[in-house]
């Protein structure tokens, strides 16, 4: 019931038994066509195992019970094998390897699959993070600290912000590059002589996974930059949904999901239905994180349930982080900007929050110290009077004395105070490109 709010359906396909299944599968056959190459197994033999070896042959609700037994589904699964392949076959299965070849590659291959899905929709929501820069470079609103007005800033600005957080995000899940497992018993490839390393070649060359220096049963390095790099644009995602509800809330009215949500008591609610979709996903990322990480110390050569404690986890977070991209990438498609809101936001302080500019045009005449105690004295009357600093100011003899009526304006406009902004979001939408070239 709750598996469709943390998953997509591709990248729960792709993560599912049969994907799991399929992929050491693959693992099986691949091996055993590499071997029949470097002359270990007969061609025929490798002919028969690859023709069997198809998830949809294989019961996995049984093979996970009796998985139990050995803590391990390969067991199970290379028995079933050995009986669907031919007699002359059967001494050929899983030749050379042990139950953690087949799942670390199988992972390998099971991870790649979904990162494909998580990697499009990451560029995706970059591509829409960088439209709404572009078109909203000029959209004032204002800045929030400790979620207090601060001071003026553009909605550009906020989407360049993200768009960089995006950008060095993807980066980190681009790096990872699965690599194949193979290392038999005790990571010696004994059991094939000298030509285990060819092997390895030609299992890896077939299941297009990288060749690592030497096998890595208990070397969690891979699965930990995995979990990191999963963990952080978990984090920027999360940081996205977090600005949009808070821009949503009815108060505050600056932005709107394109399809916001309803309410089973209320009517009226327009619930950012995607954004709390993607912050659940993402809040429980942490956690499946750590447990990855802390998974790392493996004994020897052969962990004794620290290895077994990922598969879950692992998969887990491969569906949230499937699940958080597409929805992140879906919100920003959809994403209803009100510049009217943004505007009236920026008034409710009737011009305070322009105080640090307009003590920074006094401070060549006045000195820091008097500008800003001025300003101080203005804002208060501003607060009691229920008027505006631009009306305390044009009528303080002190500020005349200094600055003309349109120098006034002008350090009360917020369009006029706004910084580097521009440049900022130049730069942003420049690296962008950079990266979406590399």
């Amino acid at each position: 019931m709750f598996g469709s709010m943390s998953s997509t359906p591709e990248a729960t396909a792709r993560t599912g038994d049969a994907a799991w299944l399929q992929a050491m599968l693959d693992f099986e056959s691949a091996l055993a066509a590499s071997q029949a190459e470097a002359g270990i197994v007969p061609a025929e033999a490798a002919e028969d195992i690859a023709a069997h070896c198809r998830a949809e042959l294989f019961d996995a609700a049984s093979i996970g019970e009796r998985a139990v037994s050995s803590a391990t589904p390969v067991i199970a699964l290379v028995k079933d094998l050995t009986a669907l392949v031919g007699p002359d076959s059967r001494p050929h299965v899983h030749r050379g390897a042990t139950s953690q070849d087949v799942i670390d590659t199988g992972a390998m291959l099971v991870i790649r699959d979904v990162l494909e899905l998580v990697l499009a929709d990451l560029r995706a929501a970059a591509r829409q993070c960088a439209r709404l820069a572009e078109e909203h470079r000029g959209t004032v609103l204002i800045a929030r600290s400790l979620l207090q007005q601060a001071l003026p800033t553009t909605f550009g600005l906020r989407c360049a912000g993200w768009l960089t957080a995006l950008d060095e995000a993807i980066a980190g899940v681009a790096r990872f590059a699965p690599a194949v497992q193979f290392g038999g018993a005790a990571g010696t490839l004994a059991s094939l002589g000298s030509r285990g390393p060819q092997v390895l070649s030609g299992v890896a060359e077939r299941l297009g996974l990288a060749e690592p220096v030497l096998p890595w049963h208990t070397d969690r390095t891979r699965i930990a930059e995995l979990a990191g790099a999963l963990g952080t644009a978990s984090g920027v995602l999360g940081k996205i949904a977090l600005d949009v509800e808070l821009h949503a809330q009815t108060e505050v009215g600056e932005l709107t999901e394109g399809k916001p949500g309803g309410s089973s008591a209320m009517p009226h609610k327009q619930n950012p239905a995607a954004s709390v979709l993607i912050t659940a996903a993402t809040q429980r990322v942490p956690g499946l994180v750590a447990t990855l990480l802390s998974a790392m110390p493996q004994a020897y050569e052969r962990a004794a349930g620290a290895w077994q404690s990922e598969w879950q986890p692992l998969t887990e977070l491969l569906r949230l982080s499937a699940a958080a991209a597409r929805r992140t990438r879906e919100l920003l498609e959809g994403l209803r900007v009100h510049p009217d809101r943004m505007a009236a936001n920026l008034d409710l302080t009737r011009g305070l929050v322009l105080a640090e500019n307009a003590a920074g045009r006094l401070m060549g005449a006045l000195g820091r110290t008097d500008a800003q105690e001025l300003v101080a004295e203005l804002c208060r009357r501003t607060a009691e009077r229920g008027s505006t600093l631009r009306a305390e100011l044009l009528a303080e003899p002190r500020v005349r004395a200094v600055l003309s009526e349109p120098e006034v304006v002008a350090a009360t406009s917020p369009e006029d105070y706004l910084g580097a902004a521009s440049d900022f979001i130049d730069r942003a939408l420049a690296a962008h490109t950079g990266w979406e070239k590399r």
